[in-house]
């Protein structure tokens, strides 16, 4: 009669080696250093209220013209004058950016509980800069942000 083995011998777990750190010591030490430091900074500029620096600069109003924006989730967008009258009707190819600006109107629009359906107000500048304000929300972007493609497809409805 042979003997059968029920319970099979158990291995050792695998421990790792002691000897060998997941994470080098002196990179942990390095990235606290650049933390602190970057928090030391801030705290710095904060405290002694430095002038921003990093923003876009300033320019003269050119042209303003208000605009009704609507459209959906494909990218297709309308865009009125405040009389009511078609300015563009642009396919979701076309109007891909505008349509987005127009859901993020809508987002800020419902985050401050205003009306959904106010104007928003383009803005040319004697720099040659497009942004557009939503005057019921304060929200505001300046489109070179977003590349000069997107920034023209609402310089072209300054145009029209």
């Amino acid at each position: 009669m042979t003997q059968t083995d029920t319970h099979p011998a158990k291995r050792p777990a695998m421990k790792p080696p002691h000897d060998k750190e997941l994470v080098p010591r002196i990179m942990m030490r390095m990235v606290l250093v650049l933390i602190l430091s970057v928090l030391a900074i801030v705290t710095y500029a904060r405290v002694t209220d430095r002038p921003l620096i990093a923003t876009p600069p300033e320019g003269e109003v050119v042209t303003s013209r208000d605009f009704l924006l609507s459209g959906d989730m494909s990218g297709a967008a309308t865009v009125r004058n405040l009389d009511g009258s078609l300015v563009a009707d642009l396919t979701p190819d076309e109007g891909g950016f505008i349509s987005g600006v127009w859901r993020v109107i809508l987002r800020e629009r419902t985050k401050n509980r205003v009306a959904l359906d106010g104007h928003v107000t383009l803005i040319r500048k004697d720099n040659g800069r497009v942004s557009i304000q939503d005057p019921s929300t304060g929200w505001s972007a300046d489109l070179m942000g977003f590349g000069a493609d997107n920034a023209r497809a609402f310089a072209r409805l300054l145009a029209q």
